[in-house]
């Protein structure tokens, strides 16, 4: 027995959203039309489809455009679920994909219960996982910069011998010696140097922000608690928190190895049997840090 009375499937893009409805029972989906991805426009097409007072069931794909419909909508008093989109079902054979035939495909699955919703956080929690995330991209940033530096000094032979680790200060010390016969050159080195100074500087400015967050944040007891850990630091930690929020919401320590993806593929068929590694397909700045933390 359906719970709602009607079941809307919304396919959101950056400027417009396609918008299906399906009915209570087995009629198929009917395509209500397109509307702009606005505030002012999702909460008309909110108040058009409940002007009879019901409560209405909502579901679009987890993407870019965040969790601002979801908390709009659930503000209005409706449900509103953000649906993994690695685990919608789907035909092998189906090649067409339109915005009106995934909304319709939406609202027919989420009435059938067969859409899995994600997790969604909180305010709070989502702007410590933009910080800890932020810090991880200008980390990314850091270390590609790293990569045509290294290239320039191996393509004319400046090789640093002085010590096995590179990136210390005294490998910079030691940069700041090297000069090179044409000023061209010259110039293109020091913009290579100062790129990496610059963004090793941002990169230790947002560490130092995380630490400053930390203070006032709900879960600064768990991550505290993740720190004494051996191999979790500050970095580590808050990302494992700010990625996964609650913990006590996984029912067994299975189940949060199966959302981190860090159980071993199978292909099974028949009598035989093969495993191979990990999924990978679960919630990768978790799974990067954790193994970082074992190394």
């Amino acid at each position: 027995m359906n719970k709602f009375s009607k079941y809307v499937g919304l396919d959101t893009h950056k400027d417009t959203i396609a918008v299906a409805i399906a009915g209570a029972g087995r009629g198929k989906p009917r395509y209500f039309g397109e509307i702009a991805n606005t505030p002012e426009a999702v909460e008309k097409l909110v108040k058009k489809l409940s002007s009879t007072g019901e409560v209405i069931s909502f579901c679009y794909e987890a993407g870019p455009c965040g969790y601002g419909i979801y908390r709009q909508i659930t503000s209005l008093g409706h449900e509103c679920g953000v649906v993994a989109p690695s685990l919608i079902p789907s035909k092998p054979g189906d090649r067409v994909k339109t915005g009106r035939r995934d909304s319709e495909a939406l609202a027919r699955l989420h009435r059938a219960g067969d859409l899995t919703a994600v997790w969604v956080p909180g305010p709070e929690q989502e702007a410590i996982r933009d910080l800890t995330r932020a810090r991880e991209d200008m980390k990314s940033l850091e270390r590609k910069a790293k990569q045509p530096l290294g290239a320039y000094l191996l393509r004319y032979g400046r090789t640093y011998t002085a010590g096995k680790s590179k990136w210390t200060q005294r490998y910079f010390r030691w940069l700041e010696t090297l000069k090179f016969e044409s000023p061209v050159q010259q110039i293109v080195f020091q913009e290579y140097v100062d790129t990496v100074k610059q963004l090793q500087r941002r990169t230790e400015g947002l560490a130092r922000e995380m630490g400053r967050a930390l203070e006032g944040w709900s879960l600064a007891p768990h991550d505290q608690g993740l720190m004494a850990l051996r191999g979790c630091n500050l970095i580590t930690a808050m990302t494992i928190m700010a990625e996964l929020g609650d913990i006590t919401r996984f029912d067994s320590p299975r189940q949060l190895m199966r959302y981190l993806s860090l159980v071993p593929s199978e292909y099974s068929s028949g009598g035989r049997q093969r495993r191979g590694g990990i999924t990978k397909s679960g919630n990768g700045h978790v799974r990067r840090v954790l193994t970082e933390a074992a190394w």
